[in-house]
């Protein structure tokens, strides 16, 4: 999550196959049932930005939105106002981890009402990362700068998935400081997907999702 270029895990993640865009998609959006939204691009870049997606959410008058997400993530704050918007959109957010939710990405699915990730699907998450020219000060606010915005966004994951956002901290440090991936069920584990897609839910499941989703409800009454 790189605050003023795109990180550089993101550059190697990032399609070269030259196929026409399809970073936003909104389809069969139609005023008051259910429209699609496709993420597909590095947050923040060319095809993606936050000021086009804000701008086509707040165009959506729909009772339901199932975002899907294939991203290696990219600038943090074009993602911090995509999980704003659609936050604050009246609809249910169904968020569909198609692919890869990285980054900037994994906490943009947080923003899901209900958060299904497919079996081969994977979300990572770590610190906030950039780069920046200047003197030693220079250096030491921006150094503070990232790891305020890090505390931010572990507490975006504590929000949705429970937890204490200081573990959450450790997980986007852990590995030598290049974070943690998950598989879909161990994304399922740790809170920050509800669902498998296509698994059967077990009860204790239904029971685990009941759980987070009273945590949830407490932690913002």
């Amino acid at each position: 999550m790189d605050l003023r270029q795109l990180s550089d895990r993101a550059a190697r993640f990032r399609p070269i196959n030259g196929a026409p865009s399809w970073s936003l998609r909104i389809v069969n959006a139609t005023k008051g049932t259910r429209a699609k939204v496709y993420v597909y691009d590095v947050v923040g870049g060319w095809d993606l930005t936050a000021d086009d997606f804000v701008q086509q959410m707040h165009a959506l008058d729909v009772d339901d939105i199932d975002l899907h997400i294939n991203s290696p993530g990219g600038y943090v704050f074009d993602g911090i106002a995509i999980y704003s918007a659609l936050k604050n959109h009246r609809a249910k957010v169904t968020t569909h981890v198609d692919g890869l939710a990285a980054s900037a990405a994994s906490f943009i699915a947080m923003a899901g009402d209900e958060i299904v990730i497919e079996k081969p699907a994977r979300m990572m998450i770590h610190d906030a990362m950039g780069v920046a020219l200047g003197n030693a000060g220079d250096l030491r606010e921006y150094a503070d700068l990232l790891d305020e915005t890090s505390d931010t966004i572990a507490a975006v994951y504590a929000d949705r998935a429970g937890g204490k956002p200081s573990d959450w901290r450790a997980a986007m440090l852990a590995n030598n400081r290049s974070g943690t991936w998950y598989t879909a069920h161990a994304a399922v584990d740790a809170g920050l997907a509800d669902r498998v897609g296509n698994d059967t839910p077990t009860p204790e499941d239904r029971t685990s999702q009941l759980i987070r989703a009273r945590a949830r409800v407490l932690q913002k009454g």
